[in-house]
């Protein structure tokens, strides 16, 4: 199996060049935010019952994927201080172990398309950060510090650009096979 993990400050565009990517390679799409309102549902946010139930599901889930020799899995992760360090190592120790590969990109953008991005009305279907104020006091607290990415990661900005396009970038440096046999 081959585990994409698409990481990056909330507004990149995680989620929807997620979606890109898996309607194009035919890869399932495990959205982190799932697993963070379910965490929500039973923990505040940050504590430690929430980090450690977030990331056993996390965990499990991607081991279950590796398990079940899916074709492969777009991951998405924002970064978050309190997305402990070991999990990038615990899920690539995942997929040596299966045999498959896990491969990191991370998204950027231009500070101001990420203000713009913030404030769409797509982003409470999840109950995402929506406000610059709230960004920018997080980022003075030192909110986003973390996890730490591999050094081998694929750095994409998505300034401008579509979904499809970045996700085409993807495929194409990743040498990933599309759908259509690309």
């Amino acid at each position: 199996m081959d585990l994409v993990v698409l990481a990056g400050l909330p507004g990149v565009g995680k989620l929807t060049v997620g979606r890109a990517l898996a309607d194009v390679t035919g890869y399932r799409l495990f959205h982190n935010h799932l697993t963070v309102d379910l965490a929500l549902s039973l923990f505040e946010f940050g504590s430690p019952p929430f980090v450690e139930l977030r990331e056993e599901i996390w965990l499990a889930s991607i081991e279950r994927a590796f398990g079940a020799e899916l074709e492969g899995v777009v991951f998405t992760l924002a970064f978050d201080r309190t997305v402990r360090d070991r999990f990038v190592d615990q899920i690539q120790k995942i997929g040596l172990l299966s045999g498959g590969t896990v491969r990191f990109v991370e998204l950027t953008c231009r500070q101001d398309e990420l203000e713009s991005r913030l404030v769409q009305p797509s982003r409470a279907e999840f109950g995402k950060l929506r406000s610059v104020e709230q960004l920018f006091a997080l980022h003075q607290m030192g909110a986003f510090e973390g996890p730490r990415l591999p050094p081998d990661r694929l750095q994409v900005d998505t300034t401008g650009r579509s979904a499809e396009e970045v996700a085409g970038q993807i495929v194409t440096e990743l040498s990933m096979s599309t759908m259509n046999g690309g």
